[in-house]
């Protein structure tokens, strides 16, 4: 009995000391101080530590307090993913994907994708289902492409919410649903996807799915076109203005300033 406690009290000292290093480890990390993360990390990773053998990947991945090296980012990324550790299931599957630090193989990315994915990872599922999509490493199958899309946008992944949105509104693997549509443009927009709100903003501007509504549609333009990647949208905006009075673009401009990521999008 006696050795029983013993053994239990110095595994919950040793437990509590793997914690506290890679806590400090990442509160280094965040600061920028990555030499001190790494010499709390790399003992934890050679350890046998997932986290912090992910955590070192990245930091060989990235360059930040190491030489750059993908070789040795794979080798940390696959210590962890053989763990189960998601973000290291994800990440090597990205890695096989573009041959970086391994060769190329999309058969290889599948399977790791898959292995994040069906954990959860919005992530995985979501370029899952984009794998399904174009064949890659796997046969073109949409039903699976709209299984794992919808599986990521139930996680919150914006794009994967998106990309549902698009789905429904060109009828391309799921029948034309413009409720549905704007259903899922809303969710990634209201995380601050832009390409979600430039569509929102074509649906309101259409009135497919919702009440055709300018002020809206210029308001999911302008938010959109903060965006380096969705220039289309102030086309848009600066067309479908000339179809408003000054006191719609001005509603429409108030609207928009007024908004921030993360809450709900007004909805008139």
């Amino acid at each position: 009995m006696m050795r029983a406690i013993i053994f239990a009290v110095v595994l919950a000292v040793v437990s509590f000391n793997v914690v506290a290093d890679f806590s400090t480890g990442q509160a280094a990390f965040e600061k920028g101080d990555y030499t001190t993360a790494l010499k709390y990390w790399k003992p934890l990773a050679e350890k046998g530590d997932a986290r912090a053998q992910f955590y070192l990947g990245q930091m060989y991945d990235l360059g930040k307090g190491v030489p750059e090296d993908r070789k040795q980012a794979v080798h940390w990324y696959r210590k962890a993913a053989e763990q189960g550790h998601s973000g290291a299931q994800y990440n090597l599957g990205f890695r096989y994907m573009l041959g970086k630090g391994v060769p190329e193989d999309r058969k290889q990315a599948v399977y790791w994708y898959r292995k994040a994915a069906e954990q959860g990872d919005g992530d995985g599922q979501s370029i899952l289902g984009w794998m399904y999509i174009l064949g890659h490493g796997v046969p073109k199958d949409y039903k699976q492409a709209v299984h794992w899309y919808r599986k990521a946008a139930e996680t919150g992944n914006a794009g994967a919410q998106s990309k549902l949105g698009e789905m429904y509104t060109t009828g391309v693997h799921v029948p034309v649903d413009y409720r549905q549509a704007v259903s899922w443009y809303r969710k990634a927009a209201e995380q601050g996807y832009a390409e979600a709100q430039s569509k929102l903003g074509e649906m309101y501007a259409k009135g497919e799915g919702v009440p055709q509504d300018y002020v809206l549609a210029y308001m999911y333009f302008n938010l959109a076109a903060a965006s380096r990647n969705e220039m289309a949208a102030a086309r848009n905006r600066d067309e479908i203005a000339s179809r408003m009075s000054s006191g719609q673009i001005a509603e429409a401009q108030a609207l928009s300033s007024q908004w921030k990521p993360g809450t709900p999008l007004p909805v008139r």
